[in-house]
Formats: C-alpha cells, sequence, structure tokens
C-alpha cells in the first residue's frame, strides 16, 4: 500500500507539473517534449533487458540497440544499417528517440505502432533474421526469464506479443526533454541565442514549419520528398506507395522527427546527407524552391542544434544467461 501511495502521489505531482507547464508554453507551432507518462514500470524493465539482448536475433550478435544505438542519438550513423551477415539495409534507420509520438513506424508507415514495430526485424531476414518461434523458444528456456515474464503478465508460457509489448513499453520512456528550444517555449528567454532565435524565425517564414511541426518537429504526416524539384537518389525505397499500393503515394516518406537531430546523422531515408548544412540546402531546394545564403543555413542548423534535449539515462540491464537448452546462435550462417 505504502508503495501505491508514493506512486499515486508521483503521478499526481507530475500530472500537476504537466498542467503547470502546459500553461506556460508559448503559442508556436512546435511544442515542447514532455517526459513519459502512464508507463507499465515492470514492463518497461523487462522491455529494457529484451531491447539490449542479441540472443533475439540468428547470430546472437544484434539487439534492437544495435540499429538504434541510444548511445548514438537511437540511431546508427550509418546511411544505412548492417544486417545478419553484414548485408546492406535498405533504409536509413529513423531514430528510436521520441518515436512513440510518431503517427506511425518505419519510413512507410507500414507499422501502426511500436509494438506492431518491435516484432518486424526480429524475423526480418535482412535484419535480425530469426523467427518469432525461434525467439520465443530462445526466451522460455532461460529460466531467469520465464519467471520475470510470469510476474509482469501472469503466465510462464512467453508470447511474440508479450515480448513486443514489453519492448514497446520500454521504448515509449525513451523522450528526450528540457532541450534549450523547450525551455525557451516554456518562458526562458535566454534559452537560446540571437542565432538559434533567427534560424528559427527563418525556419517558420521559409515553411519548414508546415512539415517539422508538433512535438516531435515531425512525424505526424507523410510528403513527398522531392514535391519541387525531383530528388536524386540510387535508393530503392519508394516510400507509402509500398504499403498502399496506391501511385500517389510514390516517393511519400513520414516526416523525420528533427528532435536531437544534431545527433542523429546522415540524413534523409537514404542518409545522403551527411551534415545538417547540407541536409538544409538540400531540403531547402527541393522542398520549397530556395536557395539559403550561407549565413540563414548557419542560422537554421543553429536552430536546429538546440531541439538536443535530455538523452535517457539509466542502468545498464543485466541479461540473464543462457543454458544448455538455449537454441545456439548462428552467427556465421547465411
Amino acid at each position: 500500500m505504502k508503495k501505491l501511495a508514493i506512486a499515486i502521489t508521483l503521478a499526481l505531482t507530475t500530472a500537476a507539473a504537466s498542467v503547470a507547464v502546459v500553461a506556460a508554453v508559448k503559442d508556436e507551432p512546435i511544442k515542447p517534449i514532455r517526459p513519459a507518462q502512464e508507463l507499465n514500470l515492470a514492463q518497461v524493465e523487462l522491455g529494457k533487458k529484451l531491447y539490449f539482448d542479441p540472443r533475439l536475433s540468428k547470430s546472437g550478435f544484434i539487439s534492437c540497440n544495435s540499429c538504434h544505438n541510444l548511445s548514438m542519438g537511437g540511431t546508427d550513423n550509418i546511411p544505412t544499417s548492417i544486417g545478419h551477415g553484414w548485408q546492406q539495409g535498405p533504409i536509413n534507420a529513423p531514430t528510436v528517440l521520441n518515436s512513440s509520438l510518431n503517427l506511425a513506424q518505419f519510413w512507410d508507415g507500414r507499422a501502426a505502432d511500436l509494438k506492431e514495430q518491435a516484432g518486424g526485424p526480429i524475423a526480418n531476414p535482412g535484419e535480425m533474421a530469426s523467427n518469432h518461434t525461434l525467439a520465443i523458444e530462445v526466451l522460455q528456456s532461460i529460466p531467469d526469464y520465464v519467471r520475470e515474464f510470469e510476474l509482469v503478465f501472469g503466465s510462464d508460457k512467453i508470447t511474440i506479443d508479450e515480448v513486443t509489448q514489453a519492448i514497446a513499453e520500454f521504448e515509449k520512456t525513451l523522450v528526450t526533454p528540457n532541450s534549450p528550444f523547450d525551455l525557451w517555449l516554456m518562458g526562458d528567454e535566454d534559452a537560446l541565442t540571437d542565432k538559434e532565435k533567427a534560424g528559427y524565425k527563418l525556419f517558420k517564414d521559409s515553411g519548414c514549419v508546415a512539415c517539422h511541426n508538433g512535438a516531435a518537429v515531425g512525424g505526424n504526416s507523410y510528403q513527398k520528398m522531392g514535391s519541387v524539384e525531383p530528388y536524386q537518389t540510387d535508393n530503392p525505397a519508394e516510400g507509402r506507395v509500398a504499403v498502399t499500393k496506391k501511385d500517389a503515394d510514390r516517393f511519400m516518406f513520414k516526416v523525420p522527427t528533427l528532435r536531437n537531430v544534431e545527433l542523429t546523422y546522415p540524413y534523409f531515408h537514404d542518409g545522403a546527407a551527411q551534415t545538417l548544412g547540407e541536409a538544409v540546402e538540400i531540403m531547402g531546394r527541393i522542398q520549397l524552391g530556395k536557395k539559403f545564403t550561407e549565413e540563414e543555413n548557419a542560422q537554421i542548423v543553429s536552430f536546429l542544434k538546440s531541439l538536443t534535449g535530455d538523452q535517457p539515462s539509466f542502468q545498464m540491464p543485466i541479461l540473464p544467461p543462457s543454458n544448455e537448452n538455449t537454441p545456439k546462435p548462428e552467427p556465421f550462417d547465411s
């Protein structure tokens, strides 16, 4: 009962603080990131282990964190990710940070939510290259996992539904509040430099904010890559059309979040832009028909860097050991 009372008190305190924050927020098209709320903490702790556990992959080497590295802005900082057997991935890994704010998951939106997304890479032959049956067999063979799943979900029979639910619950915690821009939104005029404020004004006046808005500064719509000028790329991804089968959705991609964008290079679905300055130049030209001066580009880049918030911080999980009954990894099988 004491723990419950403490939990309720914390929840009420958080809710009261949230109300105060909302009341103070500037009227801008971008809203502050708020700390994660309404979490199942037992699922979060289990999901944290699963997120870092490479035994969900066929090789026993690749985990969720391999491509969405929480020490590197929730991505892997290479154009396209490395999958099983050193296969080159087809598309740039989007950041997992603040991904709970997206309208859907993946560049083409083929997963409705984090839970649906979590199951995809496990069974993808180009990513973790396992399958859901084998992944469950691995977890079921580990007594410490069986006990924890029973405590969290009430059954000692592990299911893929529970696995993806736990991973998704952990990923909901990966929000990044308290960026300098958020502090400015909440009334701290000194949180931004004059250069960052000038960059934000340009960002709004130029039309960038039409797609990059809301708390995630993106992630809430699909837009055509190259609406004014065609985007030149060798990447085979064609965007939303792969899901809807409608030709009108060709090269329509989910607008990426710009939160923590200075950490999530390289940029675009093909990872072709190596720097923020390059990304700003290309997007201004092909999306807005604008050519920013060198000074304007630098101002916008300064604003974008002000969107870097508090990074996830937690004690790394200690994974329960395998035993003689655990299926052996196959790191060198094609």
